[in-house]
């Protein structure tokens, strides 16, 4: 049986090759080709969902020790409210908490790090998202401070959180003990109530926590392949809907089982075009990507890191995702999840460069017209 770590360098090989394969980027997406409208399409076969899933979902990694980024109550200002034409109005209207590994050798699904995170790491990591003064309860705060300004112009809604499930390992045997039990992630009934405990973990954490600004509305599978879930996710995912929690899943490009979503059990899919992170990857995947996602009737994600900054020259691929999306049509009937590395959207929207202010404006009208005009 492979390592982790075989798993991870067999991942990359597969990626690098995808890259290799690729164009360059001057290769465009032929402008006599049809247009992929989003909302054309029927809306027959629809997942259900149990409770109302954000237009607009920022990632935001957080718990490893290896993280700079202290997301308190003023960092979250940038993302909780923003001036558009002279009034402040609200911004991102769902907010998931996530991490891949502990900072510390211990990874948080297959393929990060060598070791596979216990109970202990699982549990750090959710108390982490309710320390006091960080993550959740900062988020809460930024908000309240706004609305007792009365300045955020529009109508406001509980912002909505989505937390990560932590990939429960196969063949794992240091997890850690349940009701005096040792679990042996070898069983997959061990695996399963592994899940469980931390959902339920997770639950109690934000009812005892009280908040009046936002709510637990779903949970994240963090695996972004099913390799290692195919027979496992849909076992979590009926424990999630029988809690009438929604379960979140964002395949990246090309990912084992990225279009069995259904089957596999999630009910809120996005997929990702990985464009932005190698200039060996055409602009053609943006739209290959598109496509995808009418077929298998996912939602997308935009995705950028630092590198968008106008120092780092990376800008344009940025705006190449919003270019094709607009194109396409996925801010008018899609959600979109928006992956920034660490936190590349608040150093945009900190930064004095026009041209990183450009981006910043073109994402915040994006947003908050999205929240004017509504996502069918």
């Amino acid at each position: 049986m492979m390592t982790n770590l075989q798993k991870a360098s067999l991942f990359f090989l597969s990626f690098l090759m995808i890259s290799i394969m690729a164009c360059s980027r001057e290769l465009s997406h032929d402008d006599n080709e049809e247009e992929i409208i989003f909302k054309e399409e029927s809306s027959t076969g629809e997942p259900e969902h149990y409770q109302a899933v954000p237009n607009d979902l920022v990632l935001i990694y957080d718990g490893g020790a290896h993280r700079r980024i202290q997301w308190g109550k003023e960092h979250f200002a940038p993302y909780v409210s923003a001036e558009v034409n002279g009034e402040e109005k609200w911004l991102f209207d769902g907010f998931l908490f996530l991490e891949i590994h502990d900072g510390r050798g211990r990874g948080f699904a297959s393929g990060y790090q060598a070791m596979a995170a216990r109970k202990t790491e699982w549990e750090n990591l959710l108390e982490n998202y309710f320390a006091k003064g960080n993550g959740i309860h900062a988020l809460n705060e930024q908000i309240e401070e706004m609305r007792k300004t009365g300045r955020v112009t529009g109508e406001f809604e509980k912002r909505k959180v989505v937390l990560c499930i932590p990939e429960p390992i196969p063949n794992q045997t240091d997890w850690g003990q349940l009701d005096g039990r040792s679990l042996q992630f070898f069983r997959k009934e061990d695996r399963i109530d592994a899940c469980k405990w931390y959902i339920d973990f997770a639950e109690q954490l934000f009812q005892d926590a009280n908040f009046e600004h936002v709510e637990l509305v779903g949970f994240y599978w963090l695996a972004e392949e099913a390799t290692n879930s195919r027979n496992l996710a849909k076992d979590v995912a009926d424990y999630v809907y029988g809690k009438k929690y929604d379960f979140y899943w964002i395949p990246y490009f090309n990912s084992d089982g990225y279009s069995e979503w259904r089957n596999l059990g999630f009910n809120v899919p996005y997929y990702q075009p990985n464009y932005f992170f190698s200039e060996s990857i055409p602009y053609s995947r943006l739209q290959e990507a598109c496509d995808r996602a009418r077929k298998f009737q996912m939602n997308m994600e935009i995705e950028f890191d630092d590198r968008a900054l106008k120092n780092n020259g990376w800008g344009y691929r940025l705006t190449d995702y919003l270019d094709v999306y607009e194109k396409n049509g996925v801010f008018d009937s899609l959600k979109v999840a928006y992956y920034q590395g660490g936190d590349a959207f608040y150093k945009l929207s900190q930064s004095e460069e026009e041209a990183d202010r450009a981006l910043y404006r073109r994402i915040i009208h994006l947003i908050t017209q999205r929240a004017e005009e509504g996502v069918d």
